[in-house]
């Protein structure tokens, strides 16, 4: 390893890009590209993620830097450290899937690895592509129909979600659909199911929050269709009536996604193991 490879790597950093660092070096811009090379082979591991266009520094560029400035005599000590998870690991989430399924995850996984600070975003589906994409988030939980998939992603069904039309507990003669994560593909699987029935559907609301649409089907004010496990509890409690939906339908799965590109550092390795895991025993 050499000094001038940590201060490109540096420089890089501050500047923005490799060809902003090479016009602020004096280097021809294959010259920096070439130390780069160079002190990922020698570290085992990427400094930089290339999304698309855009370059941005990985889990263990991050974990990098401050022994980059602080010059080699702390590089060794980095490499030895960065095998536990560290560092800032962001999730991006269906708002679905915050009922029941991520609270026992986020807990284990703060028990095991408490140097990690987790958080979640709440993601729409057609955002999760340009937020992995972007850095915005290093993985994704969502549900989407059964066929889904990105050819730039690593897209895994978890689970098939078992889906339920639920009705108010009264049973009452409702001819208003109310539809959840406003995606079209969602609507789609509704819709699908609608014209099975041959349901007499008069008019339709849009929600964002599967809560309200759980409150507003107890009120009366329409049917929807959702995943089991969102409705398990009022279900059992009789707050709300269920039908479930025979398997033969479109359903909706929950995926687990994340960048092909992406360097998946440990904190990010551990994660998408505890959710497979988990996963195993979700109903």
């Amino acid at each position: 390893m050499e000094l001038r490879h940590l201060i490109t790597f540096k420089t890089i950093v501050e500047k923005g890009g490799f060809k902003k660092a090479a016009e602020h070096l004096g280097y021809a811009q294959s010259s920096v590209t070439a130390h780069i090379k160079e002190l990922e082979e020698e570290a085992g591991k990427p400094l930089f993620d290339r999304l698309g266009k855009k370059v941005v520094l990985t889990q263990f560029g991050h974990h990098f830097l401050p022994y980059a400035v602080k010059i080699i005599d702390l590089y060794s000590q980095a490499l030895n450290t960065n095998e536990e998870p560290t560092g800032d690991l962001t999730i991006g989430i269906s708002e679905s899937l915050t009922i029941g399924r991520i609270p026992p995850i986020l807990l284990e996984y703060k028990r095991s690895y408490p140097k990690v600070n987790l958080s979640l975003k709440s993601v729409e589906n057609y955002q999760v592509a340009s937020s992995l994409q972007n850095g915005d988030i290093d993985l994704a939980l969502l549900l989407e129909k059964d066929d889904w998939s990105l050819p730039e992603l690593n897209c895994e069904i978890l689970k098939r979600e078992r889906m339920v039309l639920i009705s108010p507990p009264q049973h009452e003669n409702t001819r208003t659909v109310l539809y959840t994560e406003r995606s079209c593909s969602y609507k789609s699987v509704f819709d699908h199911y609608i014209n099975f029935k041959q349901m007499d559907v008069k008019e339709s609301l849009d929600f964002q929050s599967i809560e309200a649409i759980k409150q507003c089907v107890r009120s009366g004010l329409g049917i929807s269709l959702v995943p089991y496990f969102s409705v398990k509890e009022e279900l059992e409690s009789q707050k709300l009536h269920g039908e479930e939906v025979e398997p033969e339908h479109p359903a909706i799965s929950t995926f687990l996604a994340y960048h092909k590109d992406k360097w998946l550092s440990p904190s990010i390795n551990r994660m998408i193991a505890l959710i497979k895991e988990q996963s195993k025993n979700w109903d």
